[in-house]
């Protein structure tokens, strides 16, 4: 029985040796990973919480367009913009406002909005959607250069609108052969797709080459 408490006293001896030499490291090491834990949950806890808010003031921007009401989709974007502008919920939430905008014939402030889209929205792809629709409206503004400045790097998936809506922008400047070969480009990128809406800008495109004279 004495050799078990010897052991014993021993091996509480070789505990508190080795603790007196690596307690304050463990101690540490275990605070911080409690902290690294409990960080990583308040920063989960944020991101579900700000895309929920942002997804209500998405939501805003919907039942405003739906009730045609400009100043409360221009007022909801707004506010994403400000507060979770590297959501997709932004994204969204301004080229649904600036679409609001410009059915009421508020130009200005849709340009506003999609200038802010076509430069920061998160996502390449409607960043590039933007481009587009900021161009369309530079061009009703007449604001030919700067149109075009935005159709300069077609968006990837958008190269025969791009192109197309080049066309347009060369048209109204009266550069009927700078015009003609966008809408010829059009045709040939329209041919090599199979999308739905492929047809349909192959037959305007065509429609408006041949108002030109044609191909030749």
């Amino acid at each position: 029985m004495a050799a078990y408490d010897l052991e014993e006293q021993e091996q509480l001896s070789q505990i508190k040796a080795w603790w007196e030499q690596y307690g304050n490291l463990v101690s540490g090491v275990t605070l911080a990973v409690a902290l690294i834990a409990a960080g990583y949950q308040g920063w989960h806890w944020n991101q579900r919480k700000q895309a929920a808010e942002a997804s209500a003031l998405y939501t805003s921007v919907q039942q405003a367009a739906q009730a045609h009401n400009g100043q409360q989709a221009r007022e909801a974007a707004g506010e994403l913009i400000s507060k979770y502008s590297g959501t997709v919920y932004a994204d969204l939430g301004v080229l649904l406002a600036a679409k609001v905008q410009v059915d009421a014939g508020d130009a200005k402030n849709a340009r506003t909005q999609l200038a802010w889209a076509a430069e920061k929205a998160s996502d390449p792809a409607l960043r590039d959607l933007a481009k587009l629709r900021l161009a369309a409206v530079l061009l009703d503004d007449k604001a030919y250069d700067e149109a075009l400045v935005q159709l300069a790097k077609p968006g990837e998936g958008l190269e025969a609108r791009f192109a197309d809506l080049k066309g347009d922008v060369l048209v109204a400047q009266g550069k009927t052969a700078e015009a003609k070969a966008a809408y010829k480009q059009a045709l040939e990128l329209t041919d090599k797709t199979d999308r739905q809406d492929a047809k349909a800008l192959h037959d305007l495109a065509q429609a408006k080459l041949d108002s030109l004279g044609g191909a030749n």
